[in-house]
Parts: C-alpha cells; sequence; structure tokens
C-alpha cells in the first residue's frame, strides 16, 4: 500500500488538511473565545457604570447605594454569578492608604467578599482581574476608584461568574470540531474523486498493457495526457525496435540455416555414394558422421532463433487447437504402433502467453517422446490457475532413471541410440520453458508407471479473474 500513488496523495492530502483544519479550528476558536469575552467586559463595564451611577454619600462621608434601583435579580439572589462591591481604599482619618473591604456589598454576595490583587488605582479608571469567588466561582472583576469626598477614596467593584462564558465557548468549539470534521470529510470525499480522475488514464493504460499481455494488441493504443503520451510512446518505439529485432534475427538465422542445408545435403549425398566403393567407406563414415554433427548444430541454432522471440508481448495461443492437432499428427506418425493417447480438451479460456510455433515445439518434442517410449498409452492432463499453466505428459515406457535426467536436458545427447533422433528435443523444451520463465519438471507416472513430463509455461488470465483482481487493487 506503501507504493501506491492513490493512497500517497490520499495520505498527503489527509495529512496538510488535518494541519490546515486544525489551524483554522484554533484561530477561530481564540477569536471568538477573544469576542465573548470583550463582549463580557462591556456588560460588566455597563453594569459598572450603573453601580457608580447609584453611589451617593452619606452626611458622616460613608458611601449608599440603594439596590433597589438596581433592578437586575441576579443581584439580589445569592450566589448568583453577578456580584457588586465597594471597598474603602482611603479614608479621612488617615493619609495613608489602607482598605476597608467590603464596606458595601450585593446581597447575592450574602456573606462572601470579593478579594482583588493590590493595585494603584487612578479616579475614574478601570482594571480588570480574574479572581476567585464564592463556591468556588471564577470571576471577571472590573474595578474603579471613586471619590465622594477629597478626603475618601472608594473602590467600585462588579464581578460575574465566567462559567457563562466558558459554556459558550464550549459550546461553540463542540460545533465547530463538528463542523470541521464534516468539512474534512467533505473534502476528503472531493480529493479521492479529484484523485481518481487524475489516475483514470493511468487505469486505461493499465488495460491497455493487459490487452498486449493476452495477445489482442501488439503496442498501446489512444492518447493519454501530454504527462503520460511520452512515455506511451517510448513504450511503443521499444515494442516496435524489439519485434524488429526478433523478426531480423529469424530471418538471418533462418537464410543461414536454409544456405548451410543445402551443401550439407550435396555432402550427405556424396559420401553415401563414396560409401559405395570399398576404398573410401572409412572416409565416407567420417563425412557422414560430421555431415550428422552439422546437421544437428544447424537444427540447434534454428530452434535457438525461433525461442528468441519467447516472452515477447502481444501473442497469446489457445492450448486446446494446437494440443488437438499435435496427437493427431502423433496417431498418424505411430499408426503401426496403435497408441492410446488418453487427453480431454482444455477450456477455450486456457491460453498460452507466447507464440503458436514455440508452443508446438515444446508439445511436440514431448509428446514425440512419450510416442517413443510409450508401450501402449500415453495421457496429457491440463490445468490452469491463474496465470500459470501446466501440461503432464506420462507414459507406459520404462522411464527414466533420477540420475540420468540432467544428462537428457544436454544438447545433442541421446540417451539410446537405437532411436531415431537428434538429441536436441528436450534441451530445445528446456530453454524455450526457461525463456518463457516457465520450467521442465521429471517424475514417475503415478498411474502409467513410466515417465511423466510436467510442462509450466506462463498463461494468459482469464478476463473475469483479471478484472476481479483489478478491481480488487483499484
Amino acid at each position: 500500500m506503501r507504493e501506491s500513488i492513490r493512497w500517497r496523495l490520499a495520505l498527503a492530502t489527509a495529512c496538510t488538511m488535518c494541519v490546515a483544519l486544525f489551524l483554522t479550528g484554533w484561530a477561530l476558536q481564540s477569536l471568538f473565545y477573544a469576542h465573548v469575552m470583550h463582549q463580557s467586559v462591556q456588560a460588566l463595564e455597563i453594569r459598572l457604570d450603573q453601580v457608580t451611577a447609584e453611589l451617593e454619600a452619606n452626611e458622616d462621608g460613608t458611601p449608599r447605594i440603594d439596590a433597589d434601583h438596581l433592578n437586575d435579580p441576579l443581584w439580589h439572589q445569592p450566589y448568583s454569578g453577578l456580584y457588586w462591591q465597594v471597598d474603602l481604599i482611603k479614608s479621612a482619618e488617615a493619609s495613608a492608604e489602607h482598605a476597608k473591604v467590603g464596606t458595601l456589598r450585593s446581597r447575592s454576595l450574602w456573606d462572601a467578599t470579593l478579594i482583588l490583587p493590590p493595585d494603584a488605582l487612578a479616579d475614574g479608571r478601570t482594571h480588570q482581574h480574574e479572581i476567585p469567588g464564592p463556591n468556588h466561582q471564577a470571576l471577571m472583576a472590573l474595578e474603579r476608584a471613586v471619590r465622594t469626598s477629597d478626603e475618601n477614596q472608594w473602590r467600585l467593584i462588579v464581578a460575574a461568574d465566567t462559567a457563562r462564558v466558558q459554556q459558550a465557548v464550549a459550546g461553540f468549539s463542540g460545533l465547530l470540531a463538528l463542523s470541521l470534521g464534516i468539512l474534512f470529510a467533505l473534502l476528503m470525499l472531493a480529493a479521492i474523486l479529484q484523485i481518481h480522475v487524475g489516475l483514470a488514464p493511468l487505469r486505461r493504460l493499465r488495460a491497455a498493457l493487459r490487452q498486449i499481455r493476452r495477445g489482442k494488441a501488439h503496442q498501446l493504443s489512444g492518447r493519454y495526457p501530454q504527462e503520460v503520451q511520452p512515455l506511451v510512446d517510448d513504450f511503443n518505439q521499444v515494442l516496435n525496435r524489439n519485434a524488429e529485432i526478433v523478426s531480423r534475427s529469424r530471418t538471418q538465422a533462418g537464410n543461414l540455416a536454409h544456405a548451410i542445408k543445402t551443401p550439407l545435403a550435396v555432402l550427405q549425398q556424396a559420401g553415401e555414394l563414396a560409401l559405395q566403393t570399398p576404398e573410401a567407406q572409412e572416409l565416407a563414415q567420417l563425412l557422414l558422421e560430421q555431415v550428422d554433427i552439422a546437421g544437428r548444430q544447424v537444427n540447434w541454432h534454428l530452434a535457438h532463433s525461433r525461442a528468441a522471440a519467447a516472452g515477447v508481448p502481444g501473442h497469446a495461443t489457445p492450448l486446446a487447437p494446437a494440443l488437438a492437432s499435435l496427437i493427431r499428427t502423433m496417431k498418424i506418425v505411430y499408426a503401426e504402433r496403435k497408441l492410446e493417447m488418453d487427453w480431454e480438451a482444455p477450456a477455450p479460456t486456457v491460453v498460452f502467453a507466447g507464440e503458436m510455433q514455440d508452443l508446438q515445439e515444446m508439445l511436440g518434442n514431448l509428446l514425440d517422446n512419450a510416442c517413443k517410449w510409450a508401450s501402449g498409452r500415453v495421457v496429457i492432463e491440463t490445468a490452469c490457475h491463474a496465470t500459470e499453466l501446466t501440461i503432464d505428459i506420462g507414459d507406459d515406457g520404462p522411464g527414466m532413471l533420477p540420475e540420468v535426467v540432467d544428462s537428457a536436458l544436454l544438447r545433442g545427447v541421446r540417451l539410446d541410440e537405437s532411436t531415431p533422433g537428434s538429441g536436441l528435443g528436450l534441451s530445445i523444451v528446456t530453454e524455450l520453458a526457461t525463456l518463457y520463465r516457465g520450467r521442465l519438471e521429471f517424475s514417475s507416472s503415478p498411474n502409467l508407471g513410466g515417465l511423466q513430463v510436467r510442462l509450466i509455461l506462463p498463461a494468459v488470465p482469464n478476463e473475469q479473474d483479471a478484472d476481479f483482481r483489478d478491481a480488487a487493487d483499484d
């Protein structure tokens, strides 16, 4: 998953949006808190002005406030969260400042008093403090210094519980978190849709490559965005170049083989004629042996040139027709032996990911060997699992000892000189299978007792299975 472009883009988008939305939420919450606190301070200033307006001095200079003129019921409800208080901060009896806390208090304070930190106040100025209140309340307090005479200076205090502010901030924070969460989900959905649309050309490219792998196309077709089109053009050029090299190599190898076969045929005829002369029999025998060796080499390199195209993309060969044709041929070639060949035609969806002539070369050699050594019966079984094609060919012949398996795969080695052949069959099959990233396995046939050869080759994936895997990957 870490190698997926889709998940990388989605993860990068999610991380970026999380950081951006977190900073946005923090900024909005801070602004809202500052706004609510500003509104609270303004409300306290209005109440402080009301208390200041109601402050009067008695004949003896003591302050008096008519609480009935303060019409907010919270002033009269004990511990309501709204309080006022008047403190003496300078008296007429002494010039030094000293505080007399709670000279006058609102009924809501009941038996409590408000304690403010020491502060030097100029007349008419207000200061703001956060102080503890009754019943463990957190209060926002405003204080103002007022003179009722030249000798007495009083401090008027108005305080309000900040719980309502905190509740408002908490409610706003919850709503803000919910809104940002919904916004995050919508933005992620939009980002996923954008990624899906942006990567659509890559999905089309993948489908085009799948068509090449299935042998339904030889090049990538269609137009793609300018970021992808150069890659498509270069890939098509590589395919064309590869096909040209393979075609030219095959042509050159074929031309060379045919050019050599004619002189070899002449030499073979000359050797056979010389073999009839007693004086030249030894030389003729040597000539025929060398011609036979040269013929084997030509056949080997001709087969090797055909194998050069193994694995070239864009080729697909259904197994059933190729196998049926070869079995008919073997029945004709070995008709006098009346071999019984048991097989069941594979499904049409079983397709070899390669060229027809390579499949015929491999199966033809294996079937020919099985028919040569079989006593009377040959069994062919096929199976296909995902992208792997398995073909088992067994016979009821003498089998093959494990220690001679490696020798049988060597080029030009024949285990029994009494049987016709060049000794190239199994080695060609092995090389072709290896070039197709397949393999050849030998074992004893569990039912017939002879040799069983298993040929494992790449298969073209079934379209439904491939589409299902692609959908799962997406």
